[in-house]
């Protein structure tokens, strides 16, 4: 009985081949890493899910400014100190005030890497599912107005639930 257990679990775990990811950190470097990780899984044909939650949403944001009404005092001070989109996150290390992130970019480019707002492009044509976490969108006072298009918005659920179908499960 165990055996027939045990054997019908490594018989399911070896045929899942479907990719989840969590980015917590809203970091240039690791966005970047998090987006080459599910376009190289997702150009296997594997099924890949991203679930954005707290900082790391500030990379789906919309580079222009957005006029929200009904925010708190604490909404928009967050909305006015946290980055506009994928182009203005810091490095996480050498960040130089600022410089780090134009000197990676610049590397980027030197070595023909896609930038990030071509990878982030590049994942949805891919079908890559990008859900982002609706409890730390209300945290930090985002609408789904400020955010690019084509985006689900989802609690922790629906990320565990494709968790449990995937064979690699990733925390950024």
């Amino acid at each position: 009985m165990i055996d027939e257990l045990l054997e019908r679990e490594v018989e399911t775990v070896e045929t899942k081949t479907n990719k989840t990811i969590i980015l917590f950190s809203g970091e240039f470097d690791k966005v970047v890493a998090a987006f080459v990780i599910a376009n190289g899984a997702a150009a296997m044909d594997d099924e890949v899910t991203m679930f954005f939650t707290f900082w790391s949403i500030n990379a789906l944001r919309r580079p222009e400014k957005v006029a929200i009404s009904g925010k708190t005092a604490l909404q928009k001070a967050f909305s006015v100190m946290m980055p506009r989109g994928a182009g203005r996150l810091n490095t996480s290390h050498m960040n130089f005030a600022g410089a780090g992130p134009k000197l990676m970019k610049r590397m980027m480019r030197e070595q023909n890497v896609m930038s990030l707002d071509d990878l982030i492009a590049s994942a949805r044509e891919q079908g890559v599912k990008m859900i982002v976490c609706q409890m730390s969108m209300d945290i930090m006072g985002l609408k789904a107005e400020e955010l690019i298009d084509d985006l689900e918005f989802a609690g922790v659920a629906s990320y565990l639930s494709d968790a449990d179908d995937a064979n690699v499960n990733l925390f950024i």
